[in-house]
Protein backbone atom coordinates (compact mmCIF):
# COMPACT_ATOMS: atom_id res chain seq x y z
CA UNK A 1 0.00 0.00 0.00
CA UNK A 2 2.84 2.38 0.81
CA UNK A 3 4.44 1.75 -2.56
CA UNK A 4 1.15 2.40 -4.33
CA UNK A 5 0.83 5.77 -2.58
CA UNK A 6 4.38 6.67 -3.54
CA UNK A 7 3.82 5.67 -7.15
CA UNK A 8 0.62 7.67 -7.33
CA UNK A 9 2.48 10.88 -6.49
CA UNK A 10 5.92 10.07 -7.81
CA UNK A 11 7.58 8.34 -10.72
CA UNK A 12 6.69 5.77 -13.34
CA UNK A 13 10.43 5.41 -14.02
CA UNK A 14 13.25 6.57 -11.76
CA UNK A 15 16.83 6.05 -12.90
CA UNK A 16 19.44 7.15 -10.37
CA UNK A 17 23.13 7.38 -11.28
CA UNK A 18 23.05 4.36 -13.57
CA UNK A 19 26.33 3.29 -15.16
CA UNK A 20 26.90 0.25 -17.38
CA UNK A 21 29.90 -0.79 -19.42
CA UNK A 22 30.80 -3.54 -21.87
CA UNK A 23 34.29 -4.50 -23.05
CA UNK A 24 35.73 -1.65 -20.96
CA UNK A 25 33.53 0.87 -22.82
CA UNK A 26 30.97 2.99 -21.01
CA UNK A 27 27.57 2.38 -22.56
CA UNK A 28 25.66 4.38 -19.93
CA UNK A 29 27.47 6.98 -17.86
CA UNK A 30 25.88 8.25 -14.62
CA UNK A 31 22.36 8.56 -16.06
CA UNK A 32 19.71 10.26 -13.93
CA UNK A 33 16.17 10.34 -15.33
CA UNK A 34 12.63 10.51 -13.96
CA UNK A 35 9.35 9.90 -15.81
CA UNK A 36 6.17 10.90 -13.98
CA UNK A 37 2.55 10.04 -14.57
CA UNK A 38 0.76 12.05 -17.26
CA UNK A 39 4.06 12.54 -19.12
CA UNK A 40 4.91 11.06 -22.51
CA UNK A 41 8.60 10.98 -23.40
CA UNK A 42 10.69 10.89 -26.55
CA UNK A 43 14.03 9.15 -26.07
CA UNK A 44 16.33 10.55 -28.74
CA UNK A 45 19.87 9.60 -29.68
CA UNK A 46 22.08 8.36 -32.50
CA UNK A 47 22.79 4.67 -32.98
CA UNK A 48 25.13 3.58 -30.21
CA UNK A 49 24.03 6.33 -27.83
CA UNK A 50 22.78 3.86 -25.20
CA UNK A 51 19.04 3.93 -25.94
CA UNK A 52 18.55 0.15 -26.17
CA UNK A 53 20.73 -0.47 -23.12
CA UNK A 54 18.61 1.97 -21.13
CA UNK A 55 15.43 0.18 -22.27
CA UNK A 56 16.88 -3.16 -21.18
CA UNK A 57 17.72 -1.58 -17.83
CA UNK A 58 14.18 -0.24 -17.38
CA UNK A 59 12.65 -3.63 -18.17
CA UNK A 60 15.08 -5.47 -15.91
CA UNK A 61 16.92 -7.54 -18.52
CA UNK A 62 20.29 -6.10 -17.56
CA UNK A 63 21.46 -4.74 -14.21
CA UNK A 64 23.28 -1.45 -13.52
CA UNK A 65 26.90 -1.69 -12.43
CA UNK A 66 26.33 1.49 -10.44
CA UNK A 67 23.13 3.22 -9.41
CA UNK A 68 19.63 1.79 -9.27
CA UNK A 69 16.32 1.73 -11.16
CA UNK A 70 12.75 1.92 -9.89
CA UNK A 71 9.60 1.37 -11.95
CA UNK A 72 6.08 2.07 -10.65
CA UNK A 73 7.63 2.90 -7.28
CA UNK A 74 9.35 -0.50 -6.97
CA UNK A 75 13.11 -0.55 -6.76
CA UNK A 76 14.64 -3.34 -8.83
CA UNK A 77 16.15 -5.95 -6.57
CA UNK A 78 13.16 -5.83 -4.21
CA UNK A 79 10.37 -6.91 -6.58
CA UNK A 80 9.40 -9.87 -8.78
CA UNK A 81 10.38 -8.66 -12.24
CA UNK A 82 8.12 -11.22 -13.95
CA UNK A 83 5.09 -9.58 -12.37
CA UNK A 84 6.35 -6.06 -13.00
CA UNK A 85 6.95 -6.74 -16.70
CA UNK A 86 3.25 -7.58 -17.10
CA UNK A 87 2.60 -3.87 -16.57
CA UNK A 88 4.97 -2.87 -19.38
CA UNK A 89 4.30 -3.15 -23.11
CA UNK A 90 7.38 -3.13 -25.34
CA UNK A 91 7.05 -2.97 -29.12
CA UNK A 92 10.12 -3.64 -31.24
CA UNK A 93 10.30 -4.47 -34.94
CA UNK A 94 12.55 -7.43 -34.04
CA UNK A 95 9.46 -9.19 -32.66
CA UNK A 96 7.96 -9.42 -36.16
CA UNK A 97 10.31 -12.30 -37.04
CA UNK A 98 8.67 -14.51 -34.37
CA UNK A 99 5.13 -14.23 -35.74
CA UNK A 100 3.72 -16.94 -37.98
CA UNK A 101 3.05 -15.36 -41.39
CA UNK A 102 -0.43 -16.89 -41.62
CA UNK A 103 -1.56 -15.68 -38.19
CA UNK A 104 -4.83 -13.76 -38.42
CA UNK A 105 -4.37 -10.11 -37.47
CA UNK A 106 -7.19 -10.16 -34.92
CA UNK A 107 -5.80 -13.27 -33.22
CA UNK A 108 -2.34 -11.71 -33.11
CA UNK A 109 -3.72 -8.70 -31.23
CA UNK A 110 -5.70 -10.89 -28.81
CA UNK A 111 -2.59 -12.98 -28.07
CA UNK A 112 -1.11 -9.95 -26.31
CA UNK A 113 -3.51 -10.57 -23.43
CA UNK A 114 -1.31 -13.45 -22.23
CA UNK A 115 1.92 -12.43 -23.99
CA UNK A 116 1.89 -15.57 -26.12
CA UNK A 117 2.75 -16.08 -29.77
CA UNK A 118 -0.46 -17.52 -31.17
CA UNK A 119 -3.77 -18.28 -29.49
CA UNK A 120 -4.15 -21.42 -27.38
CA UNK A 121 -7.66 -20.74 -26.04
CA UNK A 122 -10.80 -19.62 -27.80
CA UNK A 123 -11.09 -15.85 -27.31
CA UNK A 124 -14.17 -14.50 -25.60
CA UNK A 125 -16.48 -11.95 -27.26
CA UNK A 126 -15.15 -9.39 -24.77
CA UNK A 127 -11.57 -10.05 -25.87
CA UNK A 128 -12.51 -9.72 -29.53
CA UNK A 129 -14.36 -6.47 -28.83
CA UNK A 130 -11.37 -5.01 -26.96
CA UNK A 131 -8.95 -6.02 -29.72
CA UNK A 132 -11.15 -4.49 -32.40
CA UNK A 133 -11.54 -1.28 -30.39
CA UNK A 134 -7.76 -0.98 -30.08
CA UNK A 135 -7.32 -1.68 -33.77
CA UNK A 136 -9.91 0.99 -34.54
CA UNK A 137 -8.02 3.53 -32.41
CA UNK A 138 -4.78 2.69 -34.24
CA UNK A 139 -6.39 2.70 -37.67
CA UNK A 140 -5.87 -0.97 -38.55
CA UNK A 141 -9.29 -2.53 -37.89
CA UNK A 142 -9.71 -3.06 -41.64
CA UNK A 143 -7.08 -5.86 -41.59
CA UNK A 144 -8.67 -7.80 -38.71
CA UNK A 145 -9.52 -10.83 -40.86
CA UNK A 146 -6.37 -10.76 -42.95
CA UNK A 147 -3.28 -12.92 -42.52
CA UNK A 148 -0.30 -11.17 -40.99
CA UNK A 149 1.85 -11.79 -44.07
CA UNK A 150 -0.55 -9.82 -46.28
CA UNK A 151 -0.33 -6.66 -44.16
CA UNK A 152 1.93 -3.74 -45.01
CA UNK A 153 4.89 -2.91 -42.78
CA UNK A 154 2.98 0.02 -41.28
CA UNK A 155 -0.07 -2.14 -40.60
CA UNK A 156 2.14 -4.74 -38.93
CA UNK A 157 3.57 -2.09 -36.61
CA UNK A 158 0.08 -0.93 -35.66
CA UNK A 159 -0.94 -4.54 -34.96
CA UNK A 160 2.05 -5.00 -32.65
CA UNK A 161 1.13 -1.84 -30.75
CA UNK A 162 -2.48 -3.01 -30.42
CA UNK A 163 -1.18 -6.39 -29.22
CA UNK A 164 0.94 -4.70 -26.55
CA UNK A 165 -2.11 -2.74 -25.37
CA UNK A 166 -4.33 -5.82 -24.89
CA UNK A 167 -2.95 -6.41 -21.39
CA UNK A 168 -3.65 -2.75 -20.45
CA UNK A 169 -0.02 -1.86 -19.64
CA UNK A 170 0.76 1.20 -17.56
CA UNK A 171 3.94 1.88 -19.55
CA UNK A 172 4.23 1.45 -23.32
CA UNK A 173 7.66 1.48 -24.98
CA UNK A 174 7.80 1.96 -28.74
CA UNK A 175 11.32 1.21 -29.93
CA UNK A 176 11.89 2.97 -33.27
CA UNK A 177 8.48 1.92 -34.63
CA UNK A 178 8.85 3.91 -37.88
CA UNK A 179 11.96 2.10 -39.08
CA UNK A 180 11.48 1.06 -42.70
CA UNK A 181 8.30 3.04 -43.26
CA UNK A 182 7.78 5.43 -46.15
CA UNK A 183 6.71 9.02 -45.51
CA UNK A 184 2.95 8.37 -45.77
CA UNK A 185 3.03 5.18 -43.66
CA UNK A 186 5.20 6.87 -41.06
CA UNK A 187 2.78 9.77 -40.71
CA UNK A 188 -0.16 7.37 -40.46
CA UNK A 189 1.56 5.50 -37.62
CA UNK A 190 2.50 8.71 -35.80
CA UNK A 191 -1.10 9.98 -36.07
CA UNK A 192 -2.37 6.68 -34.66
CA UNK A 193 0.02 6.77 -31.69
CA UNK A 194 -0.82 10.43 -31.02
CA UNK A 195 -4.51 9.52 -31.02
CA UNK A 196 -3.77 6.73 -28.55
CA UNK A 197 -2.09 9.12 -26.10
CA UNK A 198 -5.23 11.26 -26.01
CA UNK A 199 -7.33 8.42 -24.61
CA UNK A 200 -8.27 8.74 -20.95
CA UNK A 201 -6.84 5.27 -20.27
CA UNK A 202 -3.62 5.79 -22.23
CA UNK A 203 -0.44 4.32 -20.71
CA UNK A 204 2.65 6.41 -20.15
CA UNK A 205 4.43 6.42 -23.51
CA UNK A 206 8.16 6.14 -24.10
CA UNK A 207 8.85 6.73 -27.79
CA UNK A 208 12.38 5.84 -28.91
CA UNK A 209 13.86 7.28 -32.11
CA UNK A 210 16.83 9.02 -33.67
CA UNK A 211 14.66 11.16 -35.98
CA UNK A 212 13.56 14.50 -34.54
CA UNK A 213 10.74 14.87 -37.07
CA UNK A 214 8.95 11.87 -35.53
CA UNK A 215 8.36 13.74 -32.28
CA UNK A 216 4.67 14.67 -32.33
CA UNK A 217 3.06 17.29 -30.03
CA UNK A 218 1.64 14.77 -27.56
CA UNK A 219 5.19 13.82 -26.53
CA UNK A 220 5.47 16.25 -23.64
CA UNK A 221 9.09 15.57 -22.67
CA UNK A 222 12.35 14.51 -24.28
CA UNK A 223 15.57 12.85 -23.17
CA UNK A 224 18.66 13.34 -25.35
CA UNK A 225 21.51 10.81 -25.15
CA UNK A 226 24.98 10.87 -26.66
CA UNK A 227 27.69 8.27 -25.96
CA UNK A 228 25.78 7.00 -22.94
CA UNK A 229 25.39 10.32 -21.17
CA UNK A 230 22.44 12.66 -20.86
CA UNK A 231 22.77 15.76 -23.04
CA UNK A 232 19.45 17.26 -21.92
CA UNK A 233 16.06 16.32 -20.55
CA UNK A 234 12.81 18.12 -19.81
CA UNK A 235 9.87 19.70 -21.62
CA UNK A 236 10.12 18.95 -25.34
CA UNK A 237 10.11 22.55 -26.57
CA UNK A 238 12.86 23.46 -24.12
CA UNK A 239 15.07 20.48 -24.95
CA UNK A 240 14.80 20.41 -28.74
CA UNK A 241 16.89 23.51 -29.38
CA UNK A 242 19.65 24.22 -31.88
CA UNK A 243 22.26 24.12 -29.13
CA UNK A 244 21.16 20.88 -27.47
CA UNK A 245 20.55 18.98 -30.69
CA UNK A 246 23.85 20.15 -32.15
CA UNK A 247 25.54 18.73 -29.06
CA UNK A 248 23.65 15.45 -29.39
CA UNK A 249 24.29 14.98 -33.12
CA UNK A 250 27.86 16.26 -32.97
CA UNK A 251 27.33 18.71 -35.86
CA UNK A 252 25.68 22.16 -36.01
CA UNK A 253 21.96 21.79 -36.73
CA UNK A 254 18.95 24.07 -36.81
CA UNK A 255 15.43 23.33 -35.65
CA UNK A 256 12.29 24.90 -37.04
CA UNK A 257 8.82 24.28 -35.62
CA UNK A 258 5.81 23.76 -37.83
CA UNK A 259 2.39 22.69 -36.51
CA UNK A 260 4.06 22.05 -33.14
CA UNK A 261 6.43 19.54 -34.74
CA UNK A 262 10.23 19.99 -34.89
CA UNK A 263 12.03 19.69 -38.23
CA UNK A 264 15.79 19.44 -38.45
CA UNK A 265 18.37 20.66 -40.95
CA UNK A 266 22.11 21.17 -40.98
CA UNK A 267 23.17 24.65 -40.00
CA UNK A 268 24.26 26.82 -42.92
CA UNK A 269 27.93 26.74 -41.96
CA UNK A 270 27.85 22.95 -41.71
CA UNK A 271 26.04 22.64 -45.06
CA UNK A 272 28.67 24.78 -46.76
CA UNK A 273 31.45 22.56 -45.45
CA UNK A 274 29.88 19.46 -47.00
CA UNK A 275 29.53 20.97 -50.48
Amino acid sequence: MEVAKEYGAAAVIAVHGVTWERDERLILNDVHWTVRKDEHWALLGLNGSGKTTLLNMITGYIWPMKGHVSVFGHRYGTVDLRELRKRIGWVSSAFQERIHPRELALNLVISGLHATIGLFDRPTPEHKAKALALMETLGCAHVARREYQTCSHGEKQKLLIARALMASPELLILDEPCTGLDFVSRQSLLDSVARLTRRADAPTLLYVTHHVEEIFPELTHALLLRDGRVVAQGATDQVLTDERLSEMYGVPVQVRWQNRRPWLSLAESSSAETE
